[in-house]
């Protein structure tokens, strides 16, 4: 059973995620400036997630993701670029505008609606 966590919450997973697909070692530092939120916040959030067993972290040191975080992200990351795929390249929404709008959309659909949102990409060679 998967564990519940917030919007916000998520969001720091996702970030997470995508800091390490690019950069490796993750820290406070870089998790704010992705966020544009301060270091204090993140903290809070980075003891909340520790807490849920989805995040690593000695304070002062490098973020890791937990097994279980990592696929959580994974799942969220997915659901996001899925969502902006659909806009960008199907209806022709402005890059920046679905980036934002995707955010805002992969908190609230439902696993079986990204499901089928994926498979009509296929179709459709995308």
């Amino acid at each position: 059973m998967e564990k519940k966590i917030s919007p916000s919450m998520e969001d720091y997973l996702e970030a997470i995620y995508f800091l390490q697909q690019t950069n490796q070692d993750v820290r406070v530092t870089d998790l704010a400036c992705k966020l544009n939120i301060s270091k204090p916040s993140v903290n809070r959030a980075i003891n909340n997630l520790k807490k849920k067993n989805f995040v690593e972290h000695e304070n002062y040191g490098l973020l890791k993701l937990t097994e279980s975080g990592f696929k959580t992200a994974k799942n969220i990351a997915i659901r996001h670029v899925t969502i902006r795929k659909f806009l960008c390249d199907l209806l022709g929404v402005k890059k920046e505008i679905a980036e934002i709008e995707a955010c805002r959309l992969e908190h609230s659909m439902s696993n079986d609606t990204i499901k089928k949102l994926q498979n009509y990409l296929k179709e459709v060679g995308m």
